[in-house]
This record gives C-alpha cells, structure tokens and sequence, in this order.
C-alpha cells in the first residue's frame, strides 16, 4: 500500500511539474496567448485533477482503516487541493488587479480603450493568470514530494 501511495504522490508532483514549467516557458517566451499557453492549461489541470485524485485515494485508504503513522502525510496530501483553491481565486481576481493598476474602473472603460490597448490589457490579463497558476503548481510539486516522503506506515 505504501508503493502506490508513494507512486501517486510522485506522479502528482511530476504532472505539476510539467505544468510548472510549462506556465513558466509561455511566461518566459512572452506567449501566455499562444501555443505555450494552450499546451500549458490542459496539462495545469490534469495536474489539477490528479492532486484530486491522490486525495480521493487517501481519503478511500483511511475509510478503511489504513493510516499513516506520519500525520503530516495528510497535510502535504490534502495541501494541494486547498492551493489549488487559493490560486484560482487569486486567478480570478488577476483581471481587476490589473484594471486597477491603471486606473480603469470596469468595462465601459475597457471599451473606450483602443483596440490595440485592449489587446495589451487582456495580455497583461493573461500573463498574471499564467504566473499565478504556474506558481501553485510548482508549491504543489513541493507538497507532492514531501507527502511521498512522508508517506509510511500504511
């Protein structure tokens, strides 16, 4: 039991990695609109989704009986959903940092910009997000790794 819970921490922390690295990349090559961004979405929510999926079995394990006897394992197993969480909110709330940035106060203002100020605005848009959730899945790399090192005596 302790294998496949080791293996699914692992495989977590290598999704995320991936996902990681690419949000990084589309920041680094200016291209959070492009073809770095559309291979970088999906794979930050397969990630996503397989931090999920190790809390579901975590918790399917002590349903039935079976703990680890290191109780910082649930922390770094069950930390990445509330990241997660906590990046998506600091996502969403990304598109109003940055029309308060510049002194826009919501649409109206939006529209009245020029098309190629609109433009740079929703790339500003988009580079926040992408960094926002590229640094959560990269803190949940980290949590993967310590919940596979902590993960003994099941």
């Amino acid at each position: 039991m302790n294998e496949a819970v080791v293996a699914g921490s692992i495989a977590v922390a290598a999704l995320n990695l991936v996902s990681g690295l690419a949000g990084l990349l589309a920041l680094w090559l200016g291209d959070t609109n492009g073809i770095a961004a559309r291979v970088f979405w999906p794979l930050l929510r397969v990630g996503q989704g397989a931090a999920l999926a190790l809390v579901i079995a975590v918790g399917s394990l002590a349903a039935t009986g079976n703990y680890s006897t290191d109780k910082l394992f649930y922390l770094y197993s069950l930390l990445p959903l509330a990241i997660a969480f906590l990046a998506e909110q600091l996502r969403v709330a990304s598109a109003q940092t940055v029309l308060d940035q510049r002194g826009l106060d919501g649409s109206a203002a939006v529209a009245a910009l020029g098309e190629s100020d609109q433009h740079e605005l929703v790339g500003a848009i988009m580079r926040r997000e992408t960094g926002v959730m590229a640094a959560s899945a990269l803190v949940v790399v980290f949590l993967a790794l310590r919940a596979a090192g902590t993960a003994h005596g099941f």
